[in-house]
């Protein structure tokens, strides 16, 4: 069964840095798109990124990209996100997440496309 378990989320100041981590195991991730979501108070959970573990493309959501980067350890089988430039409008629950999606194809950006799920990590940014 595949386990993702998320760390990382705390208190940080706008315009800080974070860094999240998502500790997968259970089995190979060869075919697997890795991706972060977020969800904020009364808002649906969003798409945030997303790495393909057998090759490292990845993709962002618009109101992320270039402050975001998501990367892999195959090692460690680890997903991070790394937060910069963080504003109010990033204080959400992050969410770690996987599906399988064989070698290559778009990467899935939609929550119900996503088979497996993390527990959560709170990040909240102060003003």
């Amino acid at each position: 069964q595949v386990q993702l378990v998320e760390s990382g989320g705390g208190l940080v100041q706008a315009g800080g840095f974070l860094r999240l981590s998502c500790a997968a195991s259970g089995r190979t991730f060869s075919t697997y798109v890795l991706g972060w979501f977020r969800q904020a108070p009364g808002k649906e959970r969003e798409f945030v990124a997303s790495i393909r573990w057998s090759n490292g493309r990845t993709r962002y959501a618009d109101s992320v990209k270039g402050r975001f980067t998501i990367s892999r350890d195959n090692a460690q089988s680890t997903v991070y996100l790394q937060m910069s430039n963080v504003g109010p409008e990033d204080t959400a629950v992050y969410y770690c997440a996987a599906t399988s999606t064989g070698y290559f194809g778009a990467h899935p950006t939609l929550p119900h496309e996503y088979d497996y799920w993390g527990q959560g990590t709170q990040v909240t940014v102060s003003s």
